[in-house]
């Protein structure tokens, strides 16, 4: 029996122990670190200026990779640049979280 099998099973196995747990997202936090976003996206996700998008009811994995990009410097806005910069992941996974959890309803005109 060959054991390079075994072996790289055993490598993965270590790995995967040795990876911290995931943090889950928490959109209790994400409230209250939305109170900076409320400006211009609205307390709630629905944006108070014209050229604010809406946040509410956004996919969590959306919302997390523009706040990405935006700080990266791939996305451009000055406002959202430097409010994405100093946010660490924990930060954008909890207000994604937050905005995500918004239930919005769409109704027919």
């Amino acid at each position: 029996m060959n054991a390079r099998p075994l072996l790289w099973m055993a490598a993965v196995a270590a790995a995967v122990a040795a990876t911290p747990p995931a943090r889950a997202a928490d959109a209790a936090a994400g409230k209250a670190k939305a109170a900076a976003c409320a400006a211009c996206h609205g307390p709630l996700g629905k944006a108070t200026m014209p050229d604010a998008p809406n946040l509410a009811g956004q996919p969590a994995m959306y919302v997390v990779e523009q706040l990405k990009a935006y700080r990266s410097g791939a996305r451009k806005h000055e406002v959202m640049s430097l409010m994405a910069k100093p946010l660490k992941d924990a930060d954008m996974d909890d207000l994604a979280a937050w905005f995500a959890s918004i239930k919005v309803q769409v109704q027919a005109p």
